[in-house]
């Protein structure tokens, strides 16, 4: 069992940067594959970023390679989302994701769930 508190969302221009964290209650946070997914109203849940066990795989989504950046820190048990050129279309609730034995891009593939955290980019 881990819990899951995001932070860092807020009201960004576009073009500029933001960083969201994770923090994971686990005992042994290297046990836990991690991801970012998104959310827009009324839309679906959609993947943005994940890392492995040990920080050696990434995976990002089309739409934010090249801008979104995650990574983790296992002294602090915490996972990041360093998000830069942001866009209006980036806009959304993020979540923070676990998982011990999966690791993959859809909600899936993760059994643990943060309770999000809002980003608006303005135009």
């Amino acid at each position: 069992q881990v819990r899951l508190v995001e932070s860092g969302g807020g009201l960004v221009q576009a073009g500029g940067s933001l960083r969201v964290s994770c923090v994971a209650s686990a005992r042994t946070f290297s046990e836990y594959a991690m991801a970012w997914f998104r959310q827009g109203p009324g839309k679906e849940r959609n993947f943005v970023a994940a890392i492995s066990w040990t920080g050696t795989t990434t995976y990002y989504s089309d739409s934010v390679k090249d801008r979104f950046t995650i990574s983790r820190n296992s002294a602090g048990n915490t996972v990041f989302l360093q998000m830069n050129s942001l866009k209006p279309e980036d806009t959304g609730e993020y979540y923070c994701a676990a998982d011990t034995s999966r690791f993959g891009v859809t909600t899936d593939d993760y059994g643990y769930w943060g309770q999000g955290t809002q980003v608006t980019v303005s135009s």
